[in-house]
């Protein structure tokens, strides 16, 4: 088993147990006590859990700096899954859709392909991509530039001028933290100028974030809460903070 798989696997274990014992890695992936350690000292260096002795615990994520894709693939999962049957209920049949680079937005299209029969895609993600290519009734619009291979997706200038030319119904706008005061933020430095360009473009923006993300900061400012028609989240969100952005006038969707 490679490394990234073991990684993967780990995080999905401790968001599940919300604890994990190295013993019971080492059993699981017949692999070293060294080898366990150097991959829970890894993805502690990423912010994802807290080394303690004999194993590991859960630790929120650090959404002040970038995840890699193939982590960010196990983390909250079940919430993304849920909060994205929320988000398709915004989808009519013949609808374009714009959605940009992120797991939750994989998961979209997951869904999209089972509910829907006729859509237009707009996106520069490689997965969303290879998600739905044999879906016969959907268009893809897969927008060019230069491939950014850690995310498996198109950035650059030329991608800028591509999506600038579409004017989607619906943009499904991922993000990596939204507070009040900084708004709508993400880490991607590529991905974060197409991001604003579907934004813009879009007649209609829903903006999509786990729980987790709420009430943090990433790197870049992408637009103000008031920029987006609504936030789609998951129900473990706490209405106490529902309340506090619903008196700043900005709605989420939780249920």
């Amino acid at each position: 088993m490679f490394a990234q798989q073991r990684h993967q696997l780990i995080i999905q274990k401790i968001n599940s147990d919300k604890s994990i014992r190295a013993s019971e890695l080492m059993e699981s992936f017949g692999v070293s006590f060294e080898t366990i350690r150097r991959d829970l000292e890894h993805l502690e260096s990423l912010g994802l859990l807290q080394r303690v002795h004999g194993g590991a615990i859960l630790k929120e994520p650090d959404y002040s700096r970038e995840i890699p894709l193939p982590i960010r693939e196990s983390i909250y999962l079940t919430e993304k899954t849920e909060l994205s049957q929320l988000a398709i209920r915004y989808v009519t049949e013949g609808m374009s859709i714009a959605l940009d680079v992120s797991t939750t937005n994989t998961q979209i299209a997951k869904m999209l392909k089972t509910k829907f029969e006729r859509l237009t895609i707009i996106t520069n993600s490689l997965p969303i991509v290879n998600e739905l290519i044999d879906v016969p009734g959907f268009t893809l619009i897969m927008i060019g530039g230069i491939i950014r291979q850690a995310e498996q997706s198109i950035i650059g200038d030329l991608a800028e001028e591509f999506a600038s030319r579409f004017h989607a119904d619906l943009f499904f706008m991922s993000m990596s933290g939204v507070t009040l005061d900084e708004g709508i933020t993400d880490n991607a430095i590529g991905e974060v100028q197409v991001k604003k360009i579907m934004q813009a473009n879009a007649k209609s923006t829903i903006a999509l974030a786990d729980s987790s993300k709420f009430d943090q900061v990433s790197l870049l400012k992408v637009c103000g809460c008031a920029d987006v028609e609504r936030f789609v989240t998951d129900s473990k969100i706490g209405l106490d903070l529902v309340d506090k952005y619903k008196r700043s006038g900005i709605e989420i969707v939780y249920e």
